[in-house]
């Protein structure tokens, strides 16, 4: 998976556009992606992807970085032996992009 491109509210992955949060698995994107709350990340809104077993999850807090990911879930995945980045959308779109890990899943929240 290539993300073309971002903005408020808005991605391009392998040259189909997105207008809600998203989730980017290898081989598919989970749209539109719901969360229990909003801004606020919790382990019930990823738990089924984690069965995909990434090495590398990274985590899009939106264009200006709102959502909430509490240092506990944080933890949690790393005692899962999975990697976890965390920023603004922007900023993870380009990491996702350069990443070498071969299974690696984004998950993107565009706005806020």
């Amino acid at each position: 998976m290539k993300i073309n491109s971002y903005s408020f509210g808005k991605i391009v992955i392998n040259r189909i556009i997105y207008t809600k949060d998203v989730i980017i698995l290898p081989d598919r994107v989970i749209y539109p992606w719901w969360r229990k709350e909003g801004h606020l990340l919790q382990w019930e809104d990823i738990e089924d992807v984690l069965k995909e077993a990434p090495q590398l999850l990274i985590i899009g807090k939106g264009y200006s970085g709102l959502m909430q990911v509490p240092e506990s879930l944080i933890k949690r995945l790393n005692e899962k032996g999975i990697k976890v980045l965390i920023g603004n959308t922007a900023e993870m779109v380009k990491i996702f992009n350069s990443a070498e890990e071969k299974n690696k899943i984004a998950a993107l929240h565009l706005t806020c």
